[in-house]
Formats: C-alpha cells, sequence, structure tokens
C-alpha cells in the first residue's frame, strides 16, 4: 500500500514541477518581443493578376517568375480571385480537348472566385494550422477591403526557422 500512495505521489509531484516550469516560459515568452504574427511574415511585394489578363500571359509570369500562382484584384487592389498553375493546367487541357485555342481566354472564367483570407494579425502558428486543414499553398490578406499581402507556406516555414531556439505562444 505504501508503494501505491509513494508512486501517486511522485506522480503529482511531476505533474506540479511541470506546470511550473510551464509558468516560467509563459513569462519569458511574454518578455520577449518576437514578432509571432502574420503580418510580420507576409510577403508585400506581389505580382498580382486582372481577370482581364489571358491565361497564356499568366502561364509566362507563372514560369517568368517561379510562382506557382497569385492574387487577382481590380482596379482598386480589391481581391476578387486567385490564380495558380493548376487552373492554368485545367484551360490547357480542357482547350486541347475541344480543339480551341487559349489565346483569347481571360483567367476570369478559370480563376477562383471563392478566396479564403487571413487575418495579418493572426498568430503565424494558428496560420500554420490553417495551411494543414486547408490544404491550400498560400492566403492573401485584406485589410479595409484591399489586398495587403500574401502569406505562404514557405514564409510559415521561414517564421519557425527564425523563431528556433525561441519559445513558443
Amino acid at each position: 500500500m505504501t508503494i501505491f500512495k509513494r508512486i501517486k505521489k511522485v506522480e503529482i509531484m511531476g505533474i506540479k514541477s511541470f506546470q511550473g516550469a510551464r509558468k516560467v516560459q509563459q513569462q519569458t515568452a511574454k518578455t520577449n518581443n518576437t514578432p509571432l504574427q502574420v503580418k510580420d511574415y507576409m510577403t508585400t511585394s506581389l505580382i498580382t493578376f486582372r481577370p482581364d489578363q489571358s491565361v497564356e500571359n499568366v502561364i509566362d509570369t507563372l514560369i517568368k517568375h517561379r510562382i506557382s500562382g497569385g492574387p487577382v484584384v481590380n482596379e482598386r487592389n480589391e481581391l476578387i480571385g486567385i490564380i495558380s498553375e493548376g487552373d492554368c493546367i485545367k484551360q490547357i487541357s480542357d482547350s486541347r480537348y475541344y480543339n480551341m485555342p487559349i489565346d483569347n481566354e481571360s483567367i476570369e472564367k478559370h480563376m477562383v472566385k471563392d478566396v479564403e483570407t487571413i487575418d495579418g494579425n493572426m498568430n503565424v502558428f494558428d496560420a500554420a494550422n490553417k495551411f494543414l486543414n486547408s490544404k491550400r499553398r498560400r492566403f492573401p490578406i485584406v485589410e479595409n477591403g484591399k489586398l495587403v499581402g500574401q502569406i505562404s507556406q514557405k514564409d510559415i516555414l521561414k517564421a519557425a526557422i527564425k523563431l528556433k531556439g525561441q519559445n513558443w505562444k
């Protein structure tokens, strides 16, 4: 019976010391001013597209800049869609199937219009979780209706490496 009591006492003590250490970590994290928000790691100089651009022009831009897609904005820099390599490939496949040229096709018909965005004030680790749950490669950041940046999976990885050795919030 005494052995059981000792084991129980050790387990409780282990939990108490763990919680104590956690409190110390939280206090350290509060004093550490390391930026952890999406807006601190997002890309702000974006290659954007217009809805009237041709699919062929978008393909050329994607290849030239080695990107996999980008936001589509109107003349007021309001986000209206996203175009990706996959959207372009689908258009190429459809045009070949129907034996139609892709020259005159605008991306407005092929872009994703229902775009999910991320708040720039979101924690980068919450954003990482959103990437995992949505299977997206990038999320635009919109403030006051205007496109202000974009966060990609690569940006999250860069943030994690930069924060390596820091306390996670």
